[in-house]
């Protein structure tokens, strides 16, 4: 049996589906396991990742792919146009194998492009609550891993996953980061409360667009606090030199790190290091709070948030929809934290399911076989 894992998007999403490659390479060395990426420097980056299995063998290769749109990807990032070329000009070698399994949700067109023998299987990327993440076509996959209740609850509820075809207690980048990070470094030569300042990339819901030059001038003005400026992966992966000019403006600040997307923005360096989280919507809010800690939401877009199942996380700490008394609304998280804490528990008992430090990639690399060879 063969079973490929492609990663034609950014680096962000290969932490939660490799550890399962190299998991089912260790536990089933009769199943060939590919690994597959649109660039040399994705591809440098998984062979790194899978450097911490060295009980593992796993085939890595390059996607195919016109020089020109390789090229445009390695020096302004990933587009929906680049996501596409790379499923269609693969597709003859994408029919090859018998199970697919990616992290993304962009790899359900190789069934338009006429891949059709092998089976489908999603390991989702993130444990956040957002709509974008419990989308309808969820159900055009063959098989699909998840978290923990609060995802399954919610699929099975709107029909995109039916018992038989899902596996639920699998989050395999908590494995990865448990490898890579045995013991935590110092980011800052001081004794400072660390807040990590987390937007997303989309700008309809991102604080970034209007508070985030506020908040990095802020802090850099002030000398109680440090701070981590590491937004999604995707706010800049397009907007490069913008990303560089917020690095000279802000970087030289010896209580400030500005990370506009290295891979210590994506393996949880900083939200296992930041004492509290500045975020708006992205699901990195779940990983920050397997330790709970304050939590403040800028609701930037006056959203109607209570009540809504997609805005969950922001019953877990203060939601501030506007900066006039931002200094005393940080200190105020501090102080009111212990009336949020129960809800963080509980919140992570619903978003995650898991024993201890017991890793899952094992469960995840089980369950894909034994469905891969079900459905054989």
């Amino acid at each position: 049996m063969r079973v490929l894992f492609p990663y034609i998007a950014q680096p962000h999403q290969t932490l939660h589906s490799l550890p399962i490659a190299m998991e089912i390479a260790s536990r089933h060395p009769e199943t060939e396991v590919h690994i597959a990426c649109a660039t040399q420097a994705h591809l440098d980056y998984a062979q790194s990742l899978a450097s911490y299995y060295p009980e593992s063998r796993a085939s890595f290769e390059l996607l195919h792919l016109p020089n020109l749109i390789r090229e445009r990807v390695e020096r302004h990032g990933h587009t929906v146009f680049s996501r596409f070329a790379s499923l269609f000009f693969n597709k003859k070698y994408f029919s090859t194998f018998q199970g697919i399994v990616v992290p993304e949700r962009t790899s359900l067109y190789l069934r338009k492009l006429g891949v059709r023998q092998p089976r489908l299987i999603w390991t989702r990327h993130g444990a956040g609550d957002r709509a974008i993440g419990f989308a309808r076509d969820v159900q055009n996959f063959d098989y699909v891993l998840m978290a923990g209740k609060k995802v399954e609850q919610r699929l099975l509820a709107q029909g995109a996953i039916r018992p038989g075809h899902y596996h639920t207690g699998v989050y395999a980048k908590f494995d990865m980061v448990r490898r890579m990070r045995s013991t935590s470094s110092r980011l800052f030569n001081n004794n400072r409360p660390t807040i990590l300042y987390n937007p997303h990339f989309n700008a309809r819901l991102s604080s970034w667009p209007k508070m985030g030059l506020n908040i990095l001038s802020h802090f850099a003005n002030q000398d109680r606090y440090n701070l981590i400026f590491a937004p999604h992966y995707r706010l800049f992966d397009n907007r490069r030199t913008e990303a560089a000019q917020l690095k000279r403006a802000f970087g030289g600040h010896s209580h400030m790190i500005v990370d506009t997307g290295s891979t210590r923005s994506i393996d949880m360096t900083y939200t296992s290091a930041a004492d509290l989280y500045l975020g708006d919507a992205s699901s990195q809010i779940a990983e920050f709070l397997i330790h709970p800690r304050p939590c403040v939401f800028l609701n930037a877009h006056d959203v109607a948030w209570q009540g809504d199942e997609n805005y969950r996380f922001w019953t877990l700490g203060p939601v501030l929809n506007q900066l006039e008394t931002f200094s005393e609304d940080i200190e105020g998280a501090f102080s009111s934290h212990d009336a949020f804490v129960n809800l963080q528990k509980d919140y992570i008992r619903d978003t995650f399911d898991l024993t201890g430090d017991e890793p899952t990639a094992p469960v995840g690399a089980d369950a894909i076989v034994d469905f891969l060879r079900m459905a054989s």
